[in-house]
């Protein structure tokens, strides 16, 4: 890319990157999901499945934009003070096309509301700073695998482990960092729920 590319400040510009903002989930969470995900990565391997350490729940993904324009996003949404609220996993879905399932995720079955509530939030901020409104409603999810082919995979017959309720405290701001070995994310700011 040479100079001034994602993630390297250059001579005549800020600081780029890949970011969204998303809510965590417990690490004894994570641990039950990642048995899970470890043994449907063996029956079901037409599809990427998300490493546990990647796990959230997204509220907005910004996507490539100047590190000064997230953290004044962020600055704004921790202003308004969010609310802390009670989020549960529910049951594994799937976007499709056709019969075949593009992205599996698992759903919120308490919470949903509340979450959607969040992401109006950061939208407002996020629009009222410059970027394009999203298109699409807001869909409380976790991702959880993606089809390897462009066209999709047979949906697995899998049903994710049963998880309690959990208190969502935080609405973390994160930094996506793109390799062959898949994505990592780095957390840059966190936002205390009220």
């Amino acid at each position: 890319m040479g100079t001034g590319q994602l993630g390297q400040e250059s001579e005549t510009g800020p600081l780029r990157v890949r970011a969204f903002f998303g809510v965590p989930i417990p690490e004894e969470h994570r641990a039950q999901l990642r048995a899970f995900i470890q043994a449907q990565a063996l029956l079901a391997p037409k599809f990427r499945w998300t490493p546990a350490e990647n796990l959230h729940l997204t509220i907005r993904f910004l996507g490539h934009l100047e590190l000064e324009v997230a953290d004044r996003i962020a600055g704004r949404v921790e202003a308004s003070a969010p609310r802390a609220f009670t989020m549960q996993l529910g049951e594994l879905g799937a976007f499709k096309r056709g019969r075949l399932a593009r992205v599996l995720w698992i759903g919120v079955s308490l919470g949903a509301t509340e979450a959607a509530e969040l992401a109006a939030m950061v939208e407002a901020d996020c629009v009222r700073e410059g970027l394009e409104a999203e298109a699409r409603p807001y869909a409380a999810h976790m991702t959880i695998a993606r089809a390897r082919r462009p066209e999709g995979a047979p949906l697995p017959a899998a049903v994710p482990p049963t998880l309690p309720p959990w208190r969502a405290g935080e609405l973390i701001l994160y930094r996506s960092h793109l390799s062959r070995g898949g994505p990592t994310y780095e957390p840059i700011r966190t936002i205390s729920l009220r």
